[in-house]
């Protein structure tokens, strides 16, 4: 769930080892097309610290400007486009087997790819995982639901009163740090650059 598309996996592949090298891990990766004719397209990248799962002002921009220079040299995405770095934000999307985990007794929502007990979708309480399955527990069932992992194409913590006191906690916990660290940049990170080349590269979208 990190990438949807084989372009968006491709990019992936590239990138996680730039964010490596800052000590950082993607979490997602989109790459949507414009809502225009002929407009250009917009390449958002979640990403956070391997250390805590955060990621401050500072970071985001180290990471636009390293993915920056590696499209500037290797043209993976033909025509123009925007480029955001940003954190995951506290209702984060859930993309690997490990955040059911990490975020266990947290509310989520959970999408499948078929049906499942005759629906899609599933709201409920993490609880852990098992093996290759995301526990849950569902509102009015008694068990803990197992769901598979890879039946999953979109989850993502749901605001409530709970996640906001944890979120809070944390950002408690870690002081000013982030704030010391930040340097001046724009908020939102985009990259204004339009990236064209002569010769662009081939698409296999």
């Amino acid at each position: 769930m990190r990438a949807k598309t084989t372009e968006e996996r491709k990019l992936l592949e590239a990138f996680d080892p730039i964010a490596e090298a800052l000590e950082l891990d993607i979490v997602r990766v989109r790459l949507q097309g414009s809502r225009e004719p002929g407009g250009s397209r917009f390449l958002q990248i979640m990403a956070e610290r391997k250390s805590d799962g955060d990621i401050n002002v500072t970071q985001c921009a180290r990471l636009s400007r390293a993915i920056s220079a590696y499209v500037d040299e290797v043209d993976p995405i033909p025509g123009e486009f925007t480029l955001e770095v940003s954190s995951p934000g506290i209702d984060r999307p859930l993309t690997r087997l490990k955040d059911f985990e990490t975020y266990e007794g947290l509310e989520a929502r959970i999408e499948l790819d078929r049906l499942a007990e005759g629906r899609k979708r599933f709201r409920g309480i993490l609880a852990g995982i098992e093996d290759d399955h995301i526990a849950i527990d569902l509102e009015g069932e008694e068990e803990t639901a197992l769901i598979p992992f890879d039946w999953v194409i979109d989850a993502k913590l749901i605001l409530n009163d709970e996640l906001m006191k944890r979120g809070a906690e944390a950002r408690a916990s870690r002081g000013d740090e982030d704030e010391e660290d930040d340097e001046d940049f724009d908020d939102d990170f985009e990259d204004d650059e339009d990236l064209e080349d002569d010769e662009p590269a081939n698409d296999d979208k």
